[in-house]
């Protein structure tokens, strides 16, 4: 096992700063802004020989009784719960605040080790600004510079000194194998209730507050055997609603997930209308070609008249989606989701399906034979065979003449006869043409040899004979 380093500390200390840094990544959002991290954010040390992993987590204010300053100090506290070393980060330019020294006491209590990490050091004296945080009584601080990256090969010494060494893993083919799982949708819709609903406990903050998620958090899980990557995004506004510039990074951030993943959830909040932003959403995951699953949540909150409503809307401004399978569930009381993992592994095994070059060019010659192209000028185009050009999605290229005569209305009849074939169910195909070579295009005619000209002549002699 990886020891686990946990990084701890109020707001604004620079904690997802250390983060970016020791995994040597750019996973979280860094702000000068007071509690920009609010969920629980890991990620794997690529600092030092020793494997490990890093947690980062939103300031802790223990203090706080309710609301989502409340929520932030459970989600740090569990996460200490699974330390094998915490690194309580305070501010070096600040001096020791009374905050820090509830902090300090809070994790005591824990009985885990605790590394104090003086950080924003740089070009300061390391003994002169460590000083007075021995008060904190957590002994000898360790002075960093989170930003510039001063003595952080010697933090990392000292946090793993007194674990043995393990086996490097491969963590990036691991990561390749798990099929990873984007939860999308408009703020408030309850994609992080979802998750924890998936996961069976309180894993990210589900607040009833838009824009509560403003991180990507990835969450590695196990059901039934099989292994996932679930990816809890921020909420998508349209582009005139968003304000602040945190919004703006976190919209960025989700937009970049989705292109990340395998699978796509698509929530929907059935007590509010199908809008033009949730058509947009359902756009891009369309365009970027990843395999689909909607949700439609809340749904245990509205009447016979509400849901057939809600059904009929779906046909009307989402029926491009009409491959992606349909689940109407109550994240909260859980009710509905026995079939959605079922639904999100069958779009998965679609979007990477393998598709055999002779069976793909049996089913064109079959669609073809049942329904030819329609004629490009004086001729048809002519389609001769098909075989795979990706996954993710899946890509089928047709071989042929005069493909480019091939209309959108036929493409699409390609796409829907492969897809009820193959069984492609949750996403979207893409069919290209490829026109063949022909090798005499564009050259000239070779002039005529002495032999072809006396033949020429004498053909020209017989015909004036014949007709006169």
């Amino acid at each position: 096992m990886k020891p686990t380093l946990v990084l701890v500390g109020r707001p604004n200390v620079g904690k997802s700063t250390l983060f970016n840094r020791l995994t040597r990544s750019r996973d979280a959002i860094v702000a000068d802004i007071p509690g920009l991290t609010r969920d629980r954010h890991y990620g794997h040390g690529r600092i030092g020989d020793k494997p490990h992993l890093v947690v980062d987590t939103g300031g802790f204010e223990p203090v706080v009784k309710e609301g989502i300053l409340h929520a932030m100090a459970k989600q740090t506290l569990q996460a200490v719960d699974e330390a094998d070393m915490v690194l309580f980060i305070v501010d070096g330019r600040q001096g020791v605040a009374a905050q820090d020294k509830i902090i300090a006491d809070q994790l005591r209590k824990t009985g885990h080790k605790i590394l104090l990490v003086v950080n924003k050091t740089e070009g300061m004296a390391t003994a002169v600004i460590t000083a007075e945080f021995y008060e904190l009584g957590l002994g000898e601080p360790c002075a960093v510079s989170a930003i510039h990256g001063d003595n952080i090969n010697d933090l990392v010494e000292v946090s793993l000194a007194d674990f043995p060494e393990s086996e490097p893993e491969d963590e990036e083919s691991g990561k390749e194998k798990n099929p990873k799982i984007a939860i999308v949708g408009r703020p408030n819709v309850g994609k992080s209730t979802l998750i924890n609903t998936m996961l069976g406990e309180e894993r990210v903050i589900a607040f009833d507050q838009p824009g509560t998620t403003r991180d990507s958090i990835y969450i590695d899980f196990d059901s039934h055997g099989k292994r996932y990557t679930l990816i809890d995004t921020a909420g998508l506004r349209r582009r005139g609603k968003v304000n602040e510039i945190i919004e703006k990074f976190s919209v960025v951030k989700t937009l970049q997930t989705v292109e990340d993943a395998n699978v796509v959830v698509l929530v929907l909040d059935a007590t509010n209308e199908i809008s033009d932003q949730d058509a947009h959403i359902a756009g891009f995951i369309l365009e970027t070609g990843r395999a689909l699953v909607v949700v439609v949540n809340k749904w245990d909150d509205l009447d016979e008249y509400r849901r057939e409503t809600i059904k009929r809307e779906f046909i009307r401004k989402l029926a491009f989606l009409s491959f992606a399978k349909l689940h109407y569930i109550s994240a909260l009381r859980g009710s509905g989701m026995k079939k959605l993992l079922p639904s999100i592994d069958a779009a998965y095994s679609a979007a990477m399906a393998n598709l055999s070059t002779p069976k793909l060019t049996r089913v064109l010659l079959a669609a073809v034979e049942k329904h030819p192209p329609p004629r490009g000028g004086m001729s048809r185009p002519k389609l001769r065979y098909a075989h795979q050009g990706g996954s993710n999605p899946p890509l089928i290229i047709v071989h042929g003449t005069m493909l480019n005569h091939v209309p959108l209305t036929y493409r699409r009849y390609l796409e829907n006869t492969f897809r009820e074939t193959f069984k492609l169910e949750g996403t979207p195909l893409r069919v290209d043409f490829k026109t063949g070579h022909n090798p005499y295009a564009g050259k000239k005619a070779a002039p005529p040899t002495k032999l072809e000209e006396r033949q020429a002549h004498s053909r020209r002699r017989r015909n004036r004979k014949k007709y006169g």
